[in-house]
């Protein structure tokens, strides 16, 4: 398979000579013709709505941020300090780990070898798994220790942060199920693996700000 580079960085591949020799549309991923089809729309369109796309959730994120320091902030509060649970230091290497491998995921796809991308796709996958399962185990300890949503403002936010951030790394999860296994009719393959490793990287710089934020600030 022909490949050539935009000025923007992102791969695209050629089509036509790749796939499963059936077709000039085939999903030949690494060896040939990945996802991309002749009729879809300009690959740079994506990672620009995907920036789009962050920025929103970023600035949803920096609401609830917000909120958390005023309500901190509040003259006779009733606000205490929660000690995070110890599980979730784990869980931010973890998550930082999966930036890792996301990034020789793609290495490996911009390389060719399509089973070492495979190979690293789903490791970053398995990792984003535990680290649910890492953020579900936090909220067990705390409720047995007698910590609820509505128990304290500060566990309240607690609740609230790590929810948001589950909710939307399990989106990321998807995507990157999606990108590994099923082809799509309007990306190349190159432009899913950037616009997906974008998602991930945020929710992992997302979640080490977070995290930060509920170790230091409480």
């Amino acid at each position: 398979m022909a490949s050539s580079t935009t000025a923007d960085g992102i791969e695209i591949e050629k089509l036509g000579d790749g796939g499963d020799g059936s077709s000039g549309h085939g999903d030949g991923g690494v060896g040939g013709g990945g996802f991309g089809r002749s009729d879809a729309a300009p690959q740079r369109a994506y990672v620009t709505g995907m920036t789009i796309a962050l920025g929103g959730v970023l600035m949803f994120f920096m609401a609830l941020v917000s909120a958390y320091i005023v309500r901190k902030g509040f003259p006779n509060s009733d606000w205490r300090g929660l000690d995070v649970p110890w599980i979730l230091w784990l869980n931010t290497t973890i998550l930082i780990a999966s930036s890792f491998t996301v990034a020789r995921s793609r290495n490996r796809y911009v390389a060719g070898d399509k089973e070492g991308f495979r190979h690293w796709w789903a490791v970053t996958a398995i990792l984003g798994c535990f680290f649910l399962v890492g953020q579900l185990i936090a909220w067990r300890e705390l409720a047995a220790a007698g910590v609820y949503l509505a128990s304290n403002p500060s566990s309240s936010f607690f609740y609230v942060f790590t929810a948001a951030h589950g909710l939307h790394l399990l989106g990321g999860i998807a995507a990157l199920g999606f990108v590994g296994v099923r082809a799509s009719r309007h990306l190349t393959r190159g432009t899913a693996i950037e616009v997906a490793s974008m998602y991930w990287h945020f929710m992992d710089g997302l979640w080490v700000f977070l995290f930060m934020l509920l170790v230091l600030g409480k």
